[in-house]
């Protein structure tokens, strides 16, 4: 056993759900596993996509090997064109993982320069001092894999996210006996899923889903519309199989969707029933009865297809009664504001709505509680990590953990940026690195200051006001001003009232001896600031932003 640390590194996927990216270095080489984004709530005014801070990787390129993947989710893929953007660093994923990511790399024109790898589960790579072996896993996507890392210190085994489906859609079952085979060799660390492990019992198969499917095929009246996560390929399948069965054409709508359909059909993943499938513009001519409409939207955003459908602004599907609408997915924390108005407008729309709450339309993709103390005992690492949560998840999982025998010292509860090294069979946090997020906004991508997301706030919930006001260049004398306008309050008398009281008010303090001696229009601005603000909060109860101007004539 080498007497060189091993260092493990998560720049992300802890302590929120998505971003998920860990860095395992050993002897000056980096291995990456999964770059993932997260999607903004909706506190982050103005934010397209959430990423992890991978600074580090980038302060560390030339010892960097190549970006491995585990899955095909956006919550461990959707970083990598950023990534890519700054380090073209090799990838390496199953076949439809690498099919979903080249499509994506492709709308970041990074198709050509990308040096995309495909592995498989039970076969093995070698980069460095990393020899991986890789685990099927049964998950809410096909293709996905566990990944054990053998290094000169030991084995880390990676999880990925799974769960115990011992029916899956596609047969492929999470090889649990590989993982114990692994225990019974020795594993130095784990890191495993904790999404559900707060969750207790056992994850209810996927195949539940297509027997509740069934019958609400079997009895809608109309049309009826099922909105999922575009790349649930297994879910997708379901509903083409039921469809079939129901003798219903299925018509797929939403430009995410439409591509998945397309590259899993293309790569064997998805087998589409001879004549199911129909082009979106001949929805008018199949008789409602005989009519499945498959749809992006299942997380209620706003230019999503189903939005769309459900405010009457879709071009091709207007929601009408008679319709059933499905929504067979669970709301990612964070979005169940938007999810719960869309299906208010359903409703409003005439719409029967089945969903999570009042039907078994969904199931997760990740292992419950009894599934990980499985895993874990028959891994039986020597330390533990859990990964892949929110903090309670995190805790959660430590507390299965602790209740197999594996004590406080052998379990890390890390935070994005922590540095674990393990060296000599000792394990212990040594450092930080820097972690965090960065933030795609628009075309910008790093940082955004806590002060800009204020200022939205600010615009948003209470509007602007700008004060216009020109001064003298010799004597700073007011000459004109200050003139007033106000966006983002109601137009009506009151609000002319309250323009009119806000100028007397500035009016009054530019009056003032105090401000009558200010020849710096910096200072002037301040005071501008001061009193506008006090004068609003006095009369509306509001904090708008105001914008003081001072011209210099």
């Amino acid at each position: 056993m080498s007497d060189k640390p091993l260092r493990v590194i998560p720049l992300g996927g802890l302590g929120s759900i998505g971003k998920n990216m860990t860095v395992i270095e050993y002897d000056g080489a980096l291995l990456v596993v999964d770059a993932g984004l997260m999607f903004p709530d909706e506190e982050m005014l103005g934010i397209d996509l959430v990423l992890p801070d991978f600074t580090y990787i980038l302060e560390n390129r030339d010892k960097a090997l190549g970006v491995v993947l585990t899955h095909g989710h956006e919550d461990h893929v959707g970083a990598l064109p950023y990534l890519l953007r700054e380090c073209n660093l090799p990838v390496y994923g199953t076949r439809l993982t690498l099919g979903l990511v080249n499509g994506k790399l492709g709308e970041h024109g990074l198709q050509k320069s990308a040096n995309l790898n495909e592995i498989s589960a039970g076969t093995e790579l070698e980069l460095g001092p990393f020899r991986m072996e890789f685990l099927e896993v049964c998950h809410s996507i096909p293709d996905g894999v566990g990944i054990a890392i053998h290094t000169p210190v030991g084995t880390v085994v990676h999880t990925g996210d799974f769960k115990l489906d011992h029916t899956p859609i596609d047969c492929r079952v999470t090889a649990m006996h590989r993982f114990g085979e692994l225990g019974s060799q020795g594993v130095l660390l784990l890191l495993s899923d904790s999404t559900n492990a707060e969750t207790t019992g056992f994850t209810k198969p996927e195949r539940s889903v297509g027997e509740t499917l069934d019958g609400i095929m079997a009895k809608a009246p109309g049309r009826v519309i099922v909105a999922s996560f575009a790349s649930h390929i297994h879910r997708i399948q379901q509903v083409f199989d039921v469809a079939a069965k129901h003798r219903r054409a299925v018509a797929v709508i939403g430009r995410s969707m439409t591509r998945n359909v397309n590259i899993a059909q293309n790569l064997g993943y998805l087998d589409v029933p001879k004549d199911t499938m129909i082009q979106a513009k001949q929805i008018p001519d199949i008789p409602d009865e005989h009519l499945v409409i498959l749809s992006t939207g299942s997380q209620g955003e706003p230019m999503a297809a189903l939005s769309r459908m459900a405010s009457h602004d879709h071009h091709l599907v207007d929601i009408v009664p008679g319709d059933t609408v499905v929504i067979s997915a669970k709301p990612v924390p964070g979005n169940e504001r938007s999810v719960s108005r869309t299906i208010n407008r359903l409703f409003g729309a005439g719409a029967r709505v089945i969903y999570e709450s009042n039907a078994p339309v969904h199931v997760s993709g990740h292992a419950s509680a009894e599934e990980l103390k499985m895993l874990l005992n028959m891994v039986r690492p020597q330390y533990f990590m859990p990964v892949h949560g929110e903090r309670k998840h995190l805790h959660f999982h430590a507390e299965l953990a602790r209740e197999l025998g594996i004590t406080d010292d052998r379990i890390f509860i890390m935070e994005i940026g922590d540095v674990l090294e393990i060296q000599n069979g000792k394990a212990a946090v040594t450092e930080k690195v820097q972690g965090g997020v960065m933030y795609v906004d628009g075309l910008g991508v790093g940082p955004v200051q806590d002060a800009v997301l204020r200022d939205r706030h600010h615009l948003a919930n209470d509007g602007i006001v700008t004060v216009v006001v020109a001064v003298s260049s010799q004597d700073a004398t007011v000459v004109s001003g200050p003139e007033i306008s106000l966006r983002g309050f109601s137009e009506g008398t009151e609000t002319d009232q309250l323009v009119e009281g806000l100028r007397e008010a500035l009016e009054t303090e530019l009056r003032s001896d105090a401000v009558r001696q200010i020849s710096d229009s910096t200072i002037l601005k301040s005071h501008l600031d001061d009193a506008a603000k006090r004068y609003l909060y006095r009369k509306v109860r509001k904090r708008p932003m105001v914008m003081p101007i001072v011209v210099e004539v």
